[in-house]
């Protein structure tokens, strides 16, 4: 990692000699934004995922934190291109960064400095093997944020504080992931991802008034059941469904598609991946490997 090259405010640096001082206001406050984006190899070469979509998504999450990034969208994308040819990635995970670059001691950001990095890395399944085999969930304690507490469809630093301690319920157990509920008790998302549910022959998913990010990776997900002639329905999702779900998934820029075979020790339908599942995995990777004519327009050549 330390050896990578990222973009800072339109040039290109060491990695490694990238730094910023401890009172950093975005260090400090969780005032940072980002996208997190991810460049697959074809055989064209390498193509970033729905590239457009991801870069005016971070812009909207700078509106909602009044932030003047300095830099057109079309700036971003190319910076974006940049650090994914200068490092010579076939696939990787792509971090534009937004924040603060101020260290007075001041909760207000009127007036502070924006500075933007662009970092990437090499990056395989996130669940490792388990992305054929399926993983195991529990219900976290812990709730998920709502748009009254903190704007959930912006991707900010300081939200996924929520993410992090609701994964604590996870950590030392034989779970690998925890499922957080709405304020209501509704079914949200992953601390990560979105998830979707198979049942009777259509898929499930929670809707905005879960409070749940619209992950760009679940839009896509939408798109291609209706191609596919998979009804998907977008509903409160109670939490007793689950467990009587006929196949359940994550999906998300990491975890892609990853199949959820055991809820709160509960066994998922068989407890292996289910069908509709695996054919939308499989049309899911051939989409971003660049073997899906129709859906090209999803990739942007690095």
């Amino acid at each position: 990692m330390m050896e990578n090259k990222i973009w800072v405010n339109g040039e290109i640096m060491e990695y490694g000699k990238f730094g910023v001082p401890l009172l950093t206001h975005s260090l400090q406050y969780g005032t940072g934004i980002f996208e997190g984006i991810r460049s697959y190899e074809t055989q064209e070469g390498s193509a970033i995922f729905r590239l457009k979509d991801h870069v005016e998504r971070f812009f909207r999450t700078a509106a909602t934190y009044h932030m003047k990034l300095g830099f057109s969208m079309e700036a971003i994308s190319e910076g974006i291109r940049e650090v994914v040819r200068v490092n010579g990635f076939r696939s990787c995970y792509i971090r534009p960064f937004a924040y603060y670059d101020s260290d007075q001691i001041s909760l207000s950001t009127a007036g502070k400095k924006v500075s933007v990095a662009i970092a990437a890395v090499p990056f395989g399944q996130y669940f490792g093997d388990k992305l054929s085999k399926g993983i195991s969930c529990k219900v976290s304690s812990w709730r998920r944020i709502n748009s009254e507490i903190l704007p959930v469809q912006a991707k900010a630093s300081g939200n996924y504080l929520n993410s992090i301690i609701a994964s604590m319920d996870a950590d030392g157990t034989e779970f690998d992931e925890v499922i957080l509920l709405s304020g209501r008790g509704h079914v949200a998302e992953g601390p990560g991802e979105n998830i979707f549910l198979v049942r009777g022959g259509r898929l499930l998913t929670p809707g905005v008034e879960s409070d749940i990010l619209l992950g760009i990776t679940r839009e896509s997900i939408i798109e291609l059941a209706g191609k596919m002639g998979i009804d998907v329905v977008e509903r409160e999702i109670h939490r007793e469904e689950l467990y009587s779900a006929d196949e359940l998934f994550f999906c998300g820029t990491a975890a892609e598609i990853t199949p959820i075979t055991n809820v709160d020790g509960v066994t998922i339908g068989n407890g292996k991946v289910g069908q509709m599942t695996s054919r939308l995995q499989k049309k899911f990777f051939d989409i971003v490997s660049g073997k899906d004519a129709e859906f090209k327009k999803w990739l942007t050549p690095a």
